[in-house]
């Protein structure tokens, strides 16, 4: 099943602070901010539901961390799971057989890469291009000369999160061609 996401990509071209929820005190701040996309980075079988339907509800777009999510397996079924009853707008995963279920499923998905040296940014280009997430996330954020490499031999959106902690920093990401940034910080999801 394949879907239009042009939306969602523009929801953050238009809105590039993304709100990474981590700590159930930061639901509230999450719902008031002026973001218009949540990554939900802790979340169990308990309160998925419930929290994926509040920001829904607040006009938030959601995406569920499925390698965080707790009481529910990592496989195939979980995923279907989270297509066919809990309804995220998608998924972030690191690993690529997530990518490939989600999207038989119509889920969004963001692929997150952890970018330390030459070798994992080389193996991060290929599985973008033979995953094929919607966009990707590159972590650390705090690297725009490599953001910018990124881009440029991508052709698939990118995000960029982790250590971000000033605005100038989310300023610099979107210059290097970053589409937006996650962070985790309450205080910079209102700028």
């Amino acid at each position: 099943m394949s879907a239009d996401f042009t939306g969602l990509i523009g929801r953050v071209g238009a809105n590039p602070v993304i709100a990474a929820v981590r700590r159930d005190e930061d639901v509230e701040a999450a719902l008031c901010a002026p973001v218009g996309i949540v990554f939900l980075l802790q979340a169990d079988i308990f309160n998925l539901a419930g929290l994926t339907g509040r920001f829904r509800a607040a006009g938030k777009d959601v995406l569920v961390h499925v390698d965080f999510l707790e009481g529910i397996g990592r496989d195939a079924k979980a995923i279907r799971y989270l297509a066919e009853v809990i309804r995220p707008s998608g998924i972030l995963t690191t690993k690529s057989q997530h990518v490939k279920t989600a999207k038989e499923y119509g889920l969004f998905v963001i692929q997150r890469f952890f970018l330390i040296d030459h070798q994992s940014f080389d193996m991060a280009v290929h599985t973008v291009r033979t995953a094929r997430p919607d966009m990707v996330e590159l972590m650390p954020a705090l690297m725009p000369a490599v953001i910018a490499r990124f881009c440029r031999v991508v052709s698939t959106p990118v995000i960029a999160g982790g250590l971000i902690s000033v605005k100038e920093e989310i300023v610099e990401i979107l210059k290097a061609g970053a589409l937006g940034a996650s962070t985790g910080n309450p205080m910079l999801w209102g700028i």
